[in-house]
């Protein structure tokens, strides 16, 4: 990593500090070392201490923090996810996730617009206009909201319910759907899952088969993912014992379930949460195509 690359990350961390405790919200820390996560069926957490795993996100501590009565948080923090190495991945990345009580995933969308905004105007020159893959994304134009089932047909030319049927949904969202959206100069949610691709999200109210998740993409590079809570602790264990049976289906081990959680969540009020990868913002605000050029230090370099 450049000196002026390490300096830019500074910036951007700063402009996002800054952005969230000039609206009040509490920044917080949690353990990194956890009993447990919130089982999911393509992540692997890291092992370290017998029956320990280090976090592959701060969510779990943080909702619970929600169920005590907090109600606008954020935190910058280390996470930990195994296996995972490309251009985009680092196997230990930064996260920057955010909850608010009072609201469901619509406000995290305007959040996520007036956050890019802010880190622009701090951190890019006079266009203020992220680059990836050298397109220009201009984050002061309309964002675009595009719903999973029109992304499908509109894209990959296919019905998001077939694709879950037949178990092609990452293939066509990453083949098809996923470089389509490259092509817009703004950015974009991709918003409203199917509730089978939303294990922590709550489902829409008109329609059970969708959930209220969305991600953002910026130049096709997928940047976040939020979404309403869910805060019915027995349709949530029931949805972790699904993953772990998809889990054991797929010849993985299953995963403990985080207990104090499931026992604290029933308290959890109307909420929303989002996860933002820290060193892809870096990646946006720098014009750099490659996780490695945005961090002090690969792994292999270690």
């Amino acid at each position: 990593m450049k000196a002026d690359a390490l300096w830019l990350r500074a910036r951007v961390i700063k402009a996002v500090r800054d952005f969230f405790w000039e609206r009040g919200f509490l920044e917080v820390e949690t353990p990194l070392l956890i009993p447990a996560n919130a089982p999911e069926e393509h992540i692997n957490p890291v092992s370290t201490l017998p029956s320990w795993q280090l976090q592959t996100s701060p969510e779990i501590c943080m909702k619970r923090l929600l169920c005590s009565g907090h109600r606008k948080l954020f935190q910058i923090s280390r996470c930990w996810r195994s296996d995972e190495r490309g251009s985009r991945h680092l196997s230990e990345f930064t996260m920057l996730e955010w909850y608010r009580s009072g609201c469901d995933y619509q406000t995290l969308m305007i959040d996520c617009e007036e956050l890019l905004q802010y880190v622009a105007t701090a951190c890019l020159s006079e266009n203020r206009c992220f680059v990836h893959n050298a397109t220009k994304i201009n984050p002061f134009s309309p964002w675009r909201h595009i719903s999973v089932q029109d992304a499908f047909t509109q894209f990959g030319q296919a019905s998001v319910w077939d694709c879950l049927r037949k178990g092609l949904c990452e293939e066509i969202l990453t083949s098809l759907v996923e470089p389509a959206l490259a092509g817009f100069d703004t950015p974009v949610f991709l918003m409203d899952y199917p509730t089978e691709l939303a294990a922590l999200a709550r489902t829409k109210p008109e329609n059970r088969d969708l959930a209220e998740r969305f991600e953002l993409y910026v130049g096709g590079l997928e940047l976040a993912n939020g979404f309403s809570e869910l805060n019915d602790p027995v349709e949530q264990r029931r949805r972790f014992e699904d993953t772990n049976t998809a889990r054991k289906a797929s010849g993985q081990t299953a995963l403990p379930l985080p207990e104090p959680f499931l026992n604290t969540l029933a308290h959890m009020p109307e909420s929303a949460g989002i996860a933002l990868g820290i060193d892809r913002l870096v990646m946006l605000t720098a014009g750099i195509d490659c996780i490695d050029d945005v961090v002090a230090f690969t792994p292999e370099n270690l």
